[in-house]
C-alpha cells in the first residue's frame, strides 16, 4: 500500500493576486465577493507539504495592471517586434514588396502632379478657346492614361502581395510555436489566458496583416504628397500657406488622437466576444449527439443568444461611438481643412497689392490660381487622410495587443511557464482553492522501463490524487489500471504522457516516441485509409521505415478489419474516417495503428470496449508477442489474464501495486 508520508517540495513558484477591489454601482464603491487570483511559474522556492493536508498552500503578490491597447511607446515597441517576424531579413520577398509599392506610390504621386498640371492646361485652353492647346493637352492625357493605371493596379497589386505575404509568414511563425511538442493542448488545458487560440490564429491574424500593409499605404502616400505639394506651393504662393496646413495638421492631429483612445480597447473586446460567440457554435457542432439525446436545443438556443446578444450590445455600442467620431472627423479632418485650404489660397489673390497683379495678365492669374488651388486642396486631403489613419493606427493598436498576447503565452508556455486566472470561493466559506503549475519534478528517459519514485500524483486545479507514488514496471510486465472513477487513472497518464507536468519527485521512462496511448475514442485524422493506420506517420515516413502496404494489410487482418480495404479499393481512399467507421471499428484501427508503431510501452484506455471478448483476446496476445507492454485500463474481468501486475485506487488517496497471483485471477473472474 503507499503511504502518505510527508513529502518535501522544491517548486518554482510565483504566485499572484489581482484583487478587483472595487466596483462602481450609482457612484458608490463595493467590494466584490469573490477575488481574481492569478498564478504562474517563475523562481524556485522551498515548502513542505505534511502528510494530513489535502491542498498546497502558496504566497500571495499582486498582479500588474491589464495590458491596454492604445498607440504609445509601448504600441511601437510591440508593432516592430512582430515585423522583426513579417520581414526577416532585409533581402526577402517582403522587402522587394514593400519597395515596390514605395516606387508605385511615388510615382502615382508624380502622376497626381501631372495631372493637376495638365488638367488645368485642358482648362486654360478651353477658357482662352485655343483648340490647338486643347487638342495637345487632351491627347497627352490619353498617352498617359494606360500608364497611370498600369501604375495604379501595380500598386494594389503590391499591396494584396504584401498582405498575404505577411499572413504566410506571422501564420507559419504562430503555429511553429503552437505546435511545437504540447503546447496547444497546454493552451487549452493548463493555461487560461487565450481563450480562443482558433479566433486569434485566424481571424485576428489576417485583419492584422491587412491594417498593417493599408496602414503603411495610407500614411506614406499622403506624407510624400504633403511633402511634394509643400515644395510646390512654397515656389508659387510662398510658405506662410503650406505652415499653416501643418500647423493646423499638427493641432487637430493631437486632438483626435486624443478623442479615439477608447478604439483600441473596444477592438480588442470586439475580438474577444466574437470568439466567444464562434466557440458556443462550435461547441454545439462537436457535442450535437450528446445535446440531442438529452433534448438540449432550447438551453443551447439559450446561450447561444446570450452569447450573441453580448456581441451585438457590444458592436451596437461600438458602431455609435464610430458614428460619433466620424462627424468629429468629418468636420476637422475633411471640410475644415479644406476651408483653411480656401482661405490660404485666396490670400496672395485676393491681396491686389501683391507683385503678381502687376507682372500676370487676368489669365495668367486664373490658371495660377486653378493649379495652386488644386494643389493645396490635394495637400488638405493628405493632411486630412494622416489625421483620419489615426483610427486606424487606434485600431491596429488593439490587434497588436491581441498577437502580442498570444505570441507573450505561446513563448512562456514553450519555456515551462504557466499562468492561470481562477475564481476562488468566497471568503465567508473559509476557504480557497487554488490552481497549481509546479514543475520541479525530474523525468529520466531510459528504454524499457517505467517508475514512479516519490511522484505527487495532482490535477492542474489543485487536487491531489496520490500524495506519494511509488511502483516500477520494465517491459514484459503488463499493468492493469483500475479504481472509481475520478480517481487519478486518466491524470497518471497524462503524468506518463508529459501532458501534465511532475509536482516533485521522478519518473523514470522511454522517450515520447516510444510511448503509445490508445483512447476509448480513437482519433481518426484527415486523409487517406493509409493515414489512420500509420497515424501519425506520413506515407514518406513508412517507406522510409520499410513497412510496405501488403505488411499494413496484415495489421488490418489481425484486428479484423481487412474487409475495409476490400470495401473501399484503395489505401489512397480519402472519406471522413470518424463517420464511416463504427465505434468498434474505430478501436480496431487505433489498434492497427499500435502494431504498426510497436512502441515499447502502450497505454490502453478502455479502447476495447466495443470490441468482442475473442478480438480482444487476440489483440493482447499479439501485442505479448510483438513486445509491447500495456497499461491497461478496463473494468472487464477477462482481461486479468493478460497481466502481470494491477494498480488499484481507490480514489481516497491510496493506492495497491501489486503482483497479479492465480488467486486474483480467479478472484477477478
Amino acid at each position: 500500500m503507499g503511504t502518505a508520508a510527508p513529502l518535501s517540495l522544491s517548486l518554482s513558484l510565483s504566485l499572484s493576486l489581482s484583487l478587483r477591489l472595487s466596483r462602481k454601482h450609482g457612484g458608490r464603491q463595493q467590494v466584490p465577493d469573490s477575488e481574481e487570483l492569478r498564478w504562474s511559474w517563475r523562481y524556485p522556492t522551498r515548502f513542505i507539504l505534511p502528510a494530513a493536508e489535502t491542498k498546497i498552500r502558496w504566497t500571495e503578490q499582486k498582479v500588474g495592471k491589464k495590458e491596454r491597447a492604445a498607440v504609445d511607446k509601448l504600441f511601437f515597441i510591440r508593432i516592430s517586434r512582430i515585423l522583426r517576424v513579417m520581414v526577416p531579413r532585409f533581402f526577402s520577398k517582403e522587402t522587394w514588396y514593400l519597395f515596390l509599392i514605395a516606387v508605385m506610390l511615388v510615382t502615382r504621386t508624380y502622376c497626381d502632379v501631372w495631372m493637376i498640371q495638365n488638367g488645368t492646361m485642358i482648362e486654360s485652353a478651353i477658357i482662352g478657346r485655343s483648340t490647338k492647346g486643347f487638342k495637345k493637352y487632351l491627347f497627352n492625357f490619353i498617352t498617359a492614361m494606360p500608364v497611370i493605371a498600369l501604375v495604379n493596379n501595380f500598386l494594389k497589386l503590391g499591396l494584396n502581395e504584401l498582405k498575404l505575404c505577411f499572413r504566410v509568414r506571422l501564420t507559419k511563425h504562430l503555429y511553429d510555436e503552437y505546435l511545437k511538442g504540447y503546447t496547444y493542448y497546454k493552451m487549452g488545458n493548463l493555461d487560461n489566458r487565450i481563450a480562443n487560440a482558433d479566433q486569434l490564429l485566424t481571424q485576428d491574424v489576417e485583419k492584422f496583416c491587412n491594417s498593417v500593409v493599408d496602414l503603411y499605404s495610407n500614411l506614406s502616400k499622403p506624407l510624400l504628397d504633403i511633402g511634394l505639394y509643400i515644395f510646390k506651393l512654397t515656389t508659387a504662393i510662398g510658405a506662410q500657406g503650406p505652415a499653416t496646413m501643418m500647423a493646423y495638421l499638427l493641432i487637430s492631429g493631437l486632438f483626435l488622437t486624443r478623442l479615439r483612445r477608447p478604439i483600441g480597447k473596444m477592438t480588442v473586446s470586439e475580438q474577444k466576444y466574437e470568439g466567444e460567440y464562434r466557440y458556443v457554435n462550435s461547441r454545439l457542432i462537436t457535442n450535437s449527439e450528446e445535446i440531442a439525446f438529452y433534448n438540449g436545443n432550447v438551453r443551447e438556443k439559450q446561450t447561444i443568444h446570450s452569447t450573441f446578444r453580448k456581441l451585438v450590445d457590444h458592436l451596437h455600442n461600438f458602431i455609435f461611438f464610430r458614428f460619433s467620431m466620424g462627424m468629429v472627423d468629418s468636420v476637422i479632418a475633411k471640410y475644415f481643412a479644406t476651408v483653411v485650404g480656401y482661405l490660404v489660397v485666396s490670400r496672395p489673390f485676393l491681396d491686389l497689392s501683391h507683385p503678381r497683379h502687376l507682372t500676370s495678365s487676368h489669365a495668367e492669374l486664373l490658371e495660377d490660381y486653378y493649379q495652386s488651388g488644386r494643389m493645396l486642396l490635394r495637400m488638405s486631403q493628405a493632411l486630412g487622410r494622416i489625421v483620419l489613419a489615426g483610427r486606424e493606427m487606434t485600431r491596429l493598436s488593439g490587434f497588436t495587443t491581441r498577437i502580442t498576447e498570444l505570441m507573450k503565452v505561446l513563448k512562456e508556455l514553450n519555456s515551462g511557464k504557466y499562468e492561470r486566472t481562477m475564481v476562488s470561493q468566497s471568503e465567508k466559506d473559509g476557504s480557497e482553492k487554488l490552481t497549481l503549475i509546479p514543475g520541479s519534478g525530474r523525468i529520466i528517459n531510459v528504454d524499457n522501463i517505467i517508475k514512479f519514485d516519490h511522484t505527487p500524483l495532482a490535477t492542474p486545479n489543485g487536487d491531489i490524487l496520490i500524495r506519494d507514488l511509488c511502483f516500477e514496471v520494465k517491459s514484459g510486465a503488463n499493468v492493469l489500471v483500475c479504481g472509481p472513477n475520478g480517481c487519478g487513472k486518466s491524470s497518471l497518464f497524462r503524468v506518463l504522457g508529459e501532458l501534465w507536468p511532475l509536482f516533485g519527485g521522478s519518473l523514470t521512462k522511454p522517450e515520447r516516441g516510444k510511448l503509445f496511448y490508445v483512447p476509448q475514442r480513437p482519433y481518426m485524422t484527415l486523409g487517406s485509409l493509409r493515414d489512420q493506420v500509420i497515424y501519425p506517420d506520413t506515407h514518406e515516413d513508412q517507406r522510409k521505415k520499410g513497412i510496405s502496404d501488403q505488411v499494413l494489410k496484415e495489421y488490418l487482418d489481425n484486428v479484423q478489419l481487412g474487409h475495409i480495404l476490400e470495401r473501399e479499393g484503395s489505401w489512397d481512399m480519402v472519406q471522413d474516417w470518424m463517420d464511416v467507421l463504427s465505434g468498434g471499428e474505430k478501436q480496431r484501427m487505433a489498434m492497427a495503428r499500435l502494431f504498426y508503431h510497436k512502441p515499447q510501452f502502450a497505454i490502453l484506455d478502455e479502447c476495447t470496449s466495443a470490441v468482442s471478448v475473442d478480438v480482444e483476446d487476440y489483440i493482447y496476445s499479439h501485442c505479448r508477442k510483438v513486445g509491447i507492454t500495456l497499461f491497461t485500463v478496463s473494468h472487464r474481468k477477462s482481461l486479468w489474464k493478460h497481466h502481470e501486475y494491477y494498480l488499484h485506487m481507490d480514489g481516497r488517496g491510496n493506492y495497491e501495486f501489486k503482483l497479479i497471483t492465480p488467486e486474483t485471477v480467479e478472484f477477478g473472474s
